[in-house]
């Protein structure tokens, strides 16, 4: 029979049942291994972002249904009231009223119907029109490639909200001009990663394959490059809403985006800019909405950047 001395275990006895000297459980019981850190992060920066942008979605779609909006009404009464306060037909301004009496909860709730749906129009425009190109120049090449990539190329060099406002006073303010002016701005961006992505793809063996079997250039895009070209464009167009979102802010602030009958996020933060100092709920509580929502947007788009890169997500 082996003896233990010093503390130190000897062989283990014929028969004789193991006992673990760590302090973990014994054999046949198993506990289910803890989430590493990494990963739990990685989770978070996933589903918080998410929650919050179906938050959004939410108020958007079913804010304005819930509490009406009348741009044209006013109430002398109920003038520049703080978040809290009680109106003079018994309604709660939970986030205050403006300069005329309006509240601003429905408001901004309209406001993020609006700026959802222009960024989600500019999206689907800009990243079809992009995505044709890019694919087209990729998978031709030559001289169609080289004259519209340098277009492409002076465009993302010249700043793209000067370009926007330039573009925006040209055509006028209106819901449409708004979606087209940010759709001429962003279209390169589309552009490049879809290029870049098709002329990655075309010399892969599986295009080449399908190629020596007789499948047409149109084939090979709809099967080989499409599939690749999704994923990339799908991250880009997560990253730019929170830009585009701004840009049609900026727009509205400059009244050169939103109509002024139209409540959106720039316009409700341009109207409380003169309050600054007697009423500064007006032009905050839009400002961080709309800083909150661009903050998470660029949090779910650097995430899922990261989980399709397969050099990233195998560290």
């Amino acid at each position: 029979m082996t003896t233990v001395s010093d503390g130190v275990p000897g062989p283990a006895v014929l028969g004789a049942p193991l006992v673990p000297t760590d302090g973990g459980p014994p054999d046949g019981a198993s506990t289910p291994p803890a989430a590493p850190p990494r990963r739990r992060r990685r989770r978070l920066r996933l589903w918080l972002p998410l929650g919050v942008i179906a938050g959004y979605l939410v108020a958007g779609v079913i804010g304005p249904l819930i509490a009406r909006y009348d741009p044209i009404a006013t109430s002398v009464a109920d003038r520049l009231l703080p978040p809290g306060s009680r109106m003079s037909d018994g309604g709660l301004a939970l986030l205050g009223t403006d300069q005329v009496g309006r509240d601003l909860l429905p408001q901004i709730m309209q406001g993020a119907r609006i700026s959802l749906l222009v960024g989600a129009a500019t999206l689907l425009l800009a990243g079809t029109v992009g995505a044709a190109i890019g694919i087209l120049c990729g998978y031709l090449g030559g001289v169609v490639d080289a004259i519209v990539m340098r277009l492409a190329d002076i465009q993302l060099a010249f700043p793209s909200i000067l370009l926007a406002v330039f573009v925006a006073g040209v055509l006028g303010s209106s819901v449409t001009n708004v979606v087209l002016t940010l759709s001429i701005t962003t279209w390169p961006i589309f552009a490049r990663v879809a290029r870049a992505q098709t002329m990655a793809t075309r010399s892969r063996d599986f295009a080449n394959a399908a190629r020596t079997l007789g499948a047409g250039p149109w084939h090979v895009v709809r099967h080989c490059v499409l599939p690749a070209v999704a994923s990339p464009l799908l991250v880009i167009a997560t990253v730019q809403l929170g830009f585009v979102i701004v840009a049609e802010a900026s727009l509205s602030f400059l009244s050169l985006g939103i109509p002024a009958g139209t409540p959106s996020w720039g316009t409700t933060i341009a109207n409380g800019r003169d309050y600054l100092a007697s009423a500064w709920w007006i032009a905050t509580l839009p400002g961080l909405v709309l800083a909150v929502f661009v903050v998470c947007v660029g949090v779910l788009g650097d995430e899922l950047r990261d989980r399709s890169d397969p050099n990233l997500s195998t560290r």
